[in-house]
């Protein structure tokens, strides 16, 4: 009887043994959303997956071709979804064919419109995100800050003289001086002296360029109201409406860091501002916070020595990890730019952030509760240019439920414009910037 109880408990543990060490089936990682963000820069795909992918990718020609495959996955029909994404309008990407290349292989061919360079990598989980892999497609020849400014806007508009020159061929004459154009009250009047080939002085005005950058985009939506706003599309339509105020100036012009929903790394930013050779950065955001009772406008700069607040501190980093909610890809992040922006950041550029930081916060207390009444300083990356007053505006609290609805109202974004154009001017008014750009 005990004999036969033993192999009986023996059978069962034999049993047990086999269903733990039994090679269980091969688990294949899920694709949960596709996401494409067309841009004129470029075009980035977005693989949301529950794991980390390996992935392989090469170029073909005649036509041009980019084919990805990824490993440990099988077609599903979020995937498949992936064609209809792709509009007409994608500057790189023709159409794109998705299927089971073999057993767990899935291939994507991408055929493109002209020649790129890619960019193919994968991104940790961050925030609410999973696992992404990122194929970013750039044009061969990237495309020129200072050409695609020239090309969107009137680089060489008309702009008023006070002494036209006289014909070459005959020698000056007296005449009496010509009056110049009445110019509005606070229109910036920033002269710069040149001569002409017959030695005579001219009174120009040069021309301003002035970089807006609405913060946020593309995988990196910003903060987020109750109603469902995303920060990234509300500061991107302020700051098409405060370009357009400052393209109408005569002697004003202005480039967007972005024109449309994608994502740029904050070095970017600060890069294509200089390209441009701006006198002026300006980074506009719509911020939330942990309580929706927060309200107000604020207005921030650079600091050397550690932020002034801890709401400001705690704010920059906040911003600061745009970066890695965007997706930048770390092997070709340029990081000596980073280092030379962190430690060529002076004390002039500060001061003179603060003093167009008060221009600004001046004019905004006139149509918003001001959440502090002094121009705050942090360590943002994006205001790190060593060379350009640079300051980012808080518009206003996307999180306060009151707040996010004039945020999205067309009045208060036309108010809010129209208060930032009313500080530049101010600003240049009593701070000529430098002889750095063309004259014209």
């Amino acid at each position: 009887m005990k004999s036969q109880k033993r192999r009986t408990v023996l059978k069962a543990g034999g049993t047990l043994l086999i269903s733990v060490f039994a090679p269980m089936p091969a688990y294949a990682s899920q694709i949960l959303a596709v996401r494409v963000w067309p841009a004129d820069e470029y075009t980035r795909v977005t693989l949301e997956n529950d794991s980390n992918l390996k992935v392989s990718h090469f170029l073909l020609k005649d036509p041009e071709r980019l084919v990805v495959e990824i490993e440990g996955i099988d077609l599903n029909s979020t995937l498949k979804d992936l064609v209809a994404k792709i509009q007409p309008n994608d500057p790189y990407i023709q159409q794109v064919r998705v299927g089971q290349n073999r057993q767990s292989v899935v291939r994507l061919v991408f055929d493109l419109k002209s020649e790129v360079k890619p960019q193919v990598f994968t991104l940790a989980p961050i925030g609410e995100y999973k696992y992404r892999f990122v194929i970013d497609l750039y044009p061969a020849v990237p495309i020129d800050p200072i050409a695609a400014l020239i090309q969107k806007g009137d680089w060489f508009k008309e702009l008023p003289q006070e002494t036209p020159p006289p014909a070459i061929a005959e020698a000056p004459q007296p005449q009496p001086q010509p009056q110049p154009a009445p110019v509005p009250e606070k229109e910036p009047e920033v002269p710069a002296i040149a001569k002409n080939q017959s030695g005579n002085k001219l009174k120009l005005t040069r021309m301003v360029t002035i970089a807006l950058d609405p913060g946020h985009g593309g995988e990196d939506p910003g903060a987020t109201g109750s109603r469902g706003n995303h920060e990234k599309n509300v500061v991107l339509s302020i700051a098409r409406r405060l370009k357009a105020r400052i393209d109408a100036q005569p002697n004003m012009r202005a480039m967007l860091t972005r024109d449309a929903d994608y994502f740029v790394p904050l070095g970017m930013r600060v890069q294509k501002a200089r390209k441009v050779q701006a006198d002026l950065f300006i980074s506009i955001h719509a911020d939330a916070f942990v309580r929706p009772t927060a309200r107000g406008s604020s207005v921030f700069a650079l600091s050397e020595k550690g932020a002034s607040s801890t709401a400001a501190r705690w704010l920059a980093d906040k911003e600061n990890a745009a970066d890695l909610i965007g997706g930048v890809n770390i092997k070709t992040h340029d990081r000596q730019l980073a280092s030379v922006l962190l430690d060529l950041s002076t004390t002039a550029q500060i001061n003179d952030s603060l003093r167009v930081g008060r221009a600004v916060l001046n004019e905004i207390g006139g149509i918003n509760h001001l959440h502090k009444g002094s121009v705050e300083q942090a360590g943002f990356a994006v205001l790190k240019a060593p060379d350009i007053p640079s300051i980012l505006i808080e518009t206003a609290f996307i999180s306060n439920p009151e707040e996010e609805a004039r945020l999205t109202d067309n009045s208060y974004q036309d108010q809010m414009a129209d208060a930032i154009m009313s500080g530049i001017t101010s600003y240049f008014s009593k701070n000529p910037p430098l002889a750095k750009n063309r004259m014209t």
